[in-house]
C-alpha cells in the first residue's frame, strides 16, 4: 500500500483538488494530511473525505512529513504538496518503478498549471536538472520506500531545503527514478514574484547551499 502524506497550511483552496485526485486514482491508497496549524478551512475540509487521517504538527514542511509518516502503514511513502495533482495512473506508476529492487525512491516529472509557453522553459530546465543530478524537489512528488525513510530517520528539522537534503541520503542507498507522469504544481509563487525573479532565487538558494551556507540562513532570505 502507498500511504500519501499531505502537509498543509492554510490551503483551503486546494486541498480538496489534491485528495480528490488522489482518491480517484489510488482509492486503495492511505492518505494522511499533516496540518500546520492553518487558519482557514484546511482541516475541516480534509476531515470530510471518509478514511482521510488529519494529524496536527508543529509547523514547518518537514516536521510535518515527519509526523504523517510517523501514523502511515503503507510500504511506500509519497509526499505531495497540497497544490500539487498527480497525473492519472500514478499510483500504478510507482508500483512498476519499484518492481526494480535497486529503485528507493523518486518523483514525478515537473508540470507547472500556467499555460503560458514561457512555463514549459522552467519545465524543460527542471527535466534537464533530473536527467543529469536525478534530484528531484518536493514539489515533484517524493516517493521513497517506507524502510529507506525509516533507516534514514525521515526529514531533518530544517527550514528549507529538506527535500534536498533527504533526496541527497536516499540516493546513497539506492537509485533514483524520475516516471513520465506529472505533478501538476501551482505556479502561484513564480506568477507572484515573476518568472524570471523566482527561478533566480531558486538557482541562488541551491548554489549557496552547496557552498555551504545554513538552511536557517536560506530562509530568512528566501520568505521574505
Amino acid at each position: 500500500m502507498i500511504s500519501v502524506v499531505i502537509p498543509a497550511l492554510d490551503e483551503e483552496e486546494n486541498i480538496s483538488r489534491c485528495i480528490e485526485a488522489i482518491r480517484t486514482e489510488g482509492p486503495i491508497c492511505e492518505v494522511i494530511v499533516a496540518d500546520g496549524g492553518s487558519r482557514d478551512r484546511t482541516r475541516e475540509i480534509a476531515q470530510s473525505y471518509p478514511g482521510v487521517t488529519c494529524i496536527q504538527a508543529e509547523k514547518g514542511r518537514g516536521n510535518q512529513m515527519n509526523a504523517g509518516a510517523s501514523r502511515a502503514r503503507g510500504e511506500v511513502l509519497l509526499f505531495l504538496h497540497a497544490d500539487t495533482i498527480l497525473a492519472s495512473g500514478w499510483d500504478r506508476g510507482i508500483e512498476e518503478a519499484l518492481r526494480d529492487h535497486r529503485v528507493v525512491g523518486g518523483a514525478f516529472t515537473f508540470s507547472l498549471d500556467n499555460p503560458l509557453q514561457k512555463y514549459r522553459l522552467i519545465e524543460a530546465w527542471v527535466s534537464l536538472r533530473c536527467r543529469v543530478f536525478r534530484l528531484p524537489y518536493g514539489d515533484q512528488a517524493i516517493f521513497v520506500r517506507t524502510g529507506v525513510f525509516n533507516k534514514l530517520a525521515g526529514y531533518k528539522n530544517i527550514p528549507l531545503m529538506e527535500d534536498v537534503d533527504l533526496m541527497g541520503r536516499v540516493k546513497k542507498l539506492g537509485k533514483i527514478t524520475i516516471l513520465e507522469h506529472r505533478a501538476l504544481t501551482s505556479g502561484r509563487r513564480w506568477a507572484a514574484k515573476g518568472l524570471i525573479r523566482t527561478a533566480a532565487i531558486n538557482q541562488t538558494m541551491m548554489l549557496l547551499y552547496r557552498l555551504g551556507v545554513s538552511p536557517q540562513r536560506l530562509s530568512k532570505f528566501y520568505y521574505r
